[in-house]
């Protein structure tokens, strides 16, 4: 839930000039803006999964670049390709009149593809959703490798794949007292005390949590004293338009 300080997660990489962004939510557009880059020049979305704060701004990222000439590739599970064709059909935003074209393209988990020329990038099954996928990315050029993880509970899995990595973002939506308090939270997410033990065990170098949850009553330091109790590897809590240096 978005806050005055916090609005729903993504994120956005520049790469070779061009910028990819992790899932969809509000005003992406002016978000870009306000980062001084183009949005003209996102050329892929990686769309995690179809709950509405990960995908309900794509209608409006391209309605906004209705008027200039360009292409941009989305990226997903089938479920979350067919979703968003249906979400750009519903404003009519893939008629010809629109000039921004979105390339919708079905993954399958486990299959690496290429972003461009130094940039690979291999879907993972996660299970929040019967739709999601988190992402692995190796910039080749840099020997650089990032994981993404999108909405998850603690997936052995995917911190398998995140073993010994560069970078680790990863579902951080609340303390360990809350799932307590909350046991459906462990079928949907992961909190900040198991995160911590994970990526310890797994030895990632940098990790990354977010999609902190607004709606619960605690602090950012809480979060970070959790992680610490194993974690001694770098941590970064990022705040909203927050610049990383990879």
């Amino acid at each position: 839930m978005a806050t005055k300080d916090r609005d729903n997660t993504s994120f956005l990489i520049r790469h070779d000039q061009g910028l990819i962004l992790f899932d969809c939510p509000g005003s992406v557009f002016q978000k870009i803006k306000r980062f001084d880059f183009d949005p003209r020049d996102v050329t892929t979305i990686l769309m995690t999964h179809t709950h509405p704060d990960h995908v309900y701004g794509l209608p409006s990222l391209v309605h906004s670049l209705m008027l200039d000439e360009g292409l941009i590739r989305l990226f997903g599970s089938a479920e979350t390709i067919g979703f968003c064709e249906d979400l750009l059909d519903l404003f009519r935003l893939r008629e010809k009149r629109i000039k921004t074209r979105v390339d919708l393209i079905p993954l399958e988990s486990g299959e690496s593809i290429r972003l461009n020329g130094s940039l690979s990038c291999l879907p993972v099954r996660v299970p929040h959703n019967p739709s999601s996928l988190a992402y692995h990315l190796r910039f080749e050029r840099e020997g650089k490798d990032l994981v993404y993880s999108g909405d998850t509970p603690s997936h052995p899995p995917l911190f398998e794949e995140a073993a010994g990595k560069d970078y680790l973002i990863h579902d951080c939506s609340a303390p360990f007292r809350f799932f307590e308090e909350y046991p459906s939270l462990y079928a949907m997410h992961t909190h900040s005390l198991e995160l911590g033990e994970r990526a310890q065990k797994c030895g990632v170098k940098c990790l990354i949590p977010c999609h902190f949850f607004g709606e619960l009553d605690f602090s950012l330091q809480e979060v970070e004293e959790e992680i610490r109790r194993n974690y001694t590897g770098k941590l970064v809590i990022p705040q909203d338009f927050e610049r990383l240096t990879l």
